[in-house]
């Protein structure tokens, strides 16, 4: 389905409180649709606001009474978020005062705003495409700095800008191809002269990159999940303490003193970094602890990276080789050796391929890491790692924030792409096939062609009053 054309006078005013729920010392209820003034003028006591003046102002009940004063902006259509007319009333920032003033505007002709329904107005009358829609979620959910900078630079328009240059030369080729195809009479080889071929290498070329870009993109949007696994006893807790710099799992010497998931987010060079602390994987007959033990599988199937804590004493033990069968053989591991401090080494990285058997063991693991938990010494070293492990190669210039539908839809362009190029001369048809749902694909990021029930989702995402 194509973008809807601009839908201002078929739409029916909204309205919604835009601030946060909670005290504050201003709350700004928003409003959006056609002809809002006579609603202005109702609220105002009669007064008309100008377009983007702030008009100070008190706001008025059905029986005249004050709720509020504060300011009334006017935008006038289109020059406005929405594109309709949007009307912001900012008063005080008490909840009982906002709702006053909301059930105001509902009965002067309103209706409740769904989640993001400002901004899918937005996008529905052409002011924002997809992926900017998007982005305006992603920067108030932003959990870092760096997320942050992305989403504004995705909102600013730098991602749609390479997705659309990458369409613009996809048409391009689309057209020679489909020239061929209507003109199969002529002498003249339209393909071979344009360079088709290297038009379509130069394509592929292009969408790696940004496929690169959008893979960091998502990782710092989604971050990672890091889960503890070990026998019971094996320092889980102290480490996820450490990583945290505070106390926020309980540690004692008593086997199974976790008994549940214990979560705690760190950030990483700006990446979010989910950590979770399990119950030791063990046979029991304790249920509360079995629950936990369960729990405890889940968020192993849910994990990027496992952090294997061994004994080095005991090496990988008959318990310890039980949780390493029972991890997935495509999550990526690192084996700790926790409490170095009382051992008197010194913190060490050792890949698999440079593994020379100086330690007593060695799991599946793709990299062993020896540390203190306690003392802080090897910490860096395994922050390094879990960056490592999961690709991140630091924010660059040009970097976007992306969504997990951005990386599907870039991998079904890429797909049909190399399928283009493995097409000969006899085969133009299916040449232009592939091309048109390369771009059909890429369409999709933007919203050139979207369906209905994906926006539904998209949008039902967002928070009410934006």
């Amino acid at each position: 389905m194509s973008k809807p054309q601009s839908t201002v006078s078929a739409q029916p005013i909204i309205a919604a409180i835009a601030t946060a729920p909670g005290r504050g010392g201003v709350g700004v209820v928003r409003v959006s649709g056609s002809g809002l003034l006579p609603l202005a003028q109702s609220i105002s006591g009669g007064k008309t606001p100008q377009p983007r003046r702030a008009l100070y102002t008190d706001f008025i009940d059905e029986n005249g009474e004050i709720i509020d004063s504060g300011l009334m902006l006017y935008f006038a259509a289109p020059a406005s978020f929405t594109g309709e007319d949007v009307l912001e009333l900012q008063g005080h920032g008490g909840m009982v005062v906002l709702n006053m003033l909301l059930q105001r505007c509902l009965q002067l002709g309103a209706r409740l705003a769904e989640p993001g329904e400002f901004t899918k107005r937005a996008f529905l009358n052409n002011k924002l495409d997809l992926a900017q829609a998007e982005s305006v979620a992603d920067l108030i959910d932003a959990s870092s700095q760096s997320a942050a900078r992305l989403a504004v630079r995705s909102l600013k328009g730098v991602f749609s800008d390479k997705i659309h240059a990458l369409v613009d030369d996809l048409i391009g080729l689309r057209m020679l191809v489909e020239a061929t195809l209507d003109f199969p009479e002529e002498e003249i080889d339209f393909l071979k002269a344009a360079d088709a071929e290297g038009k379509l290498v130069r394509l592929r070329q292009q969408l790696t990159a940004i496929f690169a870009h959008a893979e960091q993109g998502a990782l710092l949007r989604e971050g990672m999940n890091v889960v503890l696994v070990g026998a019971p006893n094996v320092g889980k807790s102290s480490l996820l303490n450490a990583l945290a710099g505070d106390e926020v799992a309980i540690v004692t010497d008593i086997a199974g003193t976790t008994r549940d998931t214990v979560r705690e987010l760190i950030h990483l060079d700006g990446i979010p970094v989910h950590i979770i602390d399990t119950a030791g994987l063990r046979d029991t007959d304790d249920k509360v602890e079995k629950i936990g033990i369960e729990r405890s599988y889940q968020a192993v199937r849910e994990a990027d990276v496992a952090l294997v804590l061994v004994d080095p004493n005991e090496g990988i033990n008959t318990k310890t080789q039980a949780i390493l069968d029972a991890l997935p053989d495509t999550l990526k591991k690192i084996e700790i050796h926790n409490k170095i401090d009382l051992r008197g080494e010194s913190a060490a990285y050792v890949s698999r391929e440079t593994f020379s058997g100086s330690l007593k063991s060695f799991s599946q693991a793709d990299a062993l890491i020896t540390l203190s938990a306690k003392t802080g010494d090897g910490l860096d070293l395994l922050k390094q790692q879990l960056l490592q492990q999961v690709g991140w190669q630091g924010e660059s210039e040009g970097m976007f924030l992306a969504r997990t539908r951005h990386l599907e839809a870039l991998t079904i362009a890429q797909t049909e792409l190399s399928n283009a190029a493995l097409c000969g001369n006899q085969q133009l048809e299916l040449l232009a096939e592939h091309l048109r749902l390369a771009q059909l694909a890429l369409n999709q990021i933007t919203g050139e062609f979207t369906a209905d029930d994906l926006l539904g989702v998209i949008f039902s995402r967002f928070c009410i009053g934006k």
